[in-house]
């Protein structure tokens, strides 16, 4: 065998078997897309507890403050989140009756999503059991002692059920405090009835619904709280915040998960390289590379360290980050680009190109409070004139579409001075 094929080789088929397995285990991984990096921590915090009560009644689709109470009052919630760092979060909505809609937390992301989905349609039994709100809050805190612990309720003040100052004053024994908001005008103003007219009473009268701010002052009172006035402008929110400061801080426990990422890259390189090594590896000796072994000992130790320079290399950097957000962006996906602007911002929190772009992504889902913080992060850290410049500008649409005019008129000033021929 020997005199008849001198060139046949006894270890390369075995060698190219090896290679062939090896490509396929590494291709199964990649299909199997392993995910790394994941991990739930408990972390200790200094912050506080605030239990947001929710008025969901009709009265609250009333438009006497814009766009209408329910939806001014969802943007305040909103806003309040964005300002949380190391505090938790409960939100609890009610009519006639009262339910738990999110336990208290401190994901703020599931605040905002079941924030976005409340309705008057949630509850049947109609009318503003406030004195039921009061009641579910009280028994919705952590057993942590020594944390400030406020009860938030938004409403237009009409308690159809009473007892609402009774039970403020239990839950002020208790130890914590009642903050009510009234949404509207004391004036009040029609309810629509969502089908371009105003909800009638029986004697086919409009009926007005009004705020009633004399028993929402009597609540927060008995709370020891303080009553604020929610109209158009940002002061409620102003006022809330200051509230809320004076609270005592404590640490307090809280969970802490980590976003999975994609590791498939790694494995789908090896599959190449290895697919590439088999077809360069001939079944028999080759003449013209007789003198050259991939299989010595000191060639095996070059080989494998090439491989694991190449799987080190494969680990995506936040420009291939932001390039696969864009792809999603253009597609109309802004929930999934947004998520991988936010891998770029984590890789790179310097990037102004990544922060600018998740704040489009977060503004392209109506998230303006969130995209707002990203604007105004991307102000400090952005050097491009042009970019700076639409930053600035979609700052202002926020403003305006707020009705912050003044804030606005500043930002798109600003917006002018980077890039005066916008």
């Amino acid at each position: 065998m020997k005199q008849l094929m001198p060139d046949v080789s006894k270890f390369r088929p075995l060698v190219k078997f090896i290679l062939l397995l090896c490509a396929f285990v590494a291709l199964v991984i990649v299909l199997a897309r392993p995910q790394f990096g994941s991990k739930i921590t408990n972390e200790k915090r200094t912050g506080i507890e605030a239990i947001i009560c929710l008025d969901v009644s009709n009265s609250m689709m009333a438009e006497d403050v814009t766009p209408s109470r329910l939806s001014r009052s969802k943007m305040l919630v909103e806003n309040l989140v964005d300002h949380f760092t190391n505090d938790k979060i409960g939100l609890i909505v009610f009519a006639g009756d009262a339910f738990i809609q999110l336990p208290i937390t401190s994901d703020y992301v599931s605040a905002k999503m079941f924030l976005q989905n409340i309705s008057p349609s949630m509850i049947n039994n109609q009318g503003t059991n406030i004195a039921e709100a009061l009641n579910i809050a009280s028994q919705s805190f952590t057993k942590d002692e020594g944390v400030g612990k406020a009860i938030i309720v938004i409403t237009d003040g009409e308690d159809h059920e009473g007892k609402a100052v009774e039970m403020a004053e239990e839950v002020r024994k208790k130890g914590m405090r009642v903050y009510m908001l009234g949404v509207g005008s004391p004036s009040g103003s029609p309810i629509p009835d969502g089908n371009g007219g105003y909800m009638k009473d029986r004697l086919g009268e409009t009926v007005v619904s009004a705020l009633n701010e004399d028993m929402c002052k009597q609540i927060a009172s008995a709370g020891n709280g303080a009553y604020i006035h929610v109209d158009n402008s940002n002061t409620a929110q102003k006022q809330l915040d200051g509230e809320l400061d004076k609270l005592s801080k404590k640490e307090i426990n809280t969970t802490v998960y980590s976003e999975f990422d994609e590791q498939f890259q790694a494995f789908a390189i090896i599959a190449l390289i290895l697919l590439v090594l088999e077809i360069c590896i001939y079944d028999r000796k080759n003449p013209m590379l007789r003198n050259i072994s991939l299989f010595k000992r000191k060639k095996a130790v070059s080989v494998f360290i090439l491989l694991m320079t190449t799987m080190s290399m494969q680990a995506q950097t936040d420009r291939q980050f932001i390039t696969q957000g864009n792809r999603l962006f253009r597609q109309g996906k802004y929930a999934e680009a947004e998520v991988l602007y936010r891998k770029a911002v984590e890789k790179n929190p310097k990037n102004p190109q990544a922060v600018y772009n998740l704040g489009n992504a977060l503004l392209a889902q109506k998230k303006d409070s969130a995209a707002l913080v990203q604007y105004q992060q991307t102000s400090k850290i952005e050097k491009n004139k042009t970019r700076l410049a639409k930053s600035f500008h979609n700052m202002g649409v926020i403003f305006q579409t707020r009705q912050m005019y003044q804030e606005a008129v500043s930002a798109y000033a600003e917006a002018l001075r980077n890039n005066p021929k916008r």
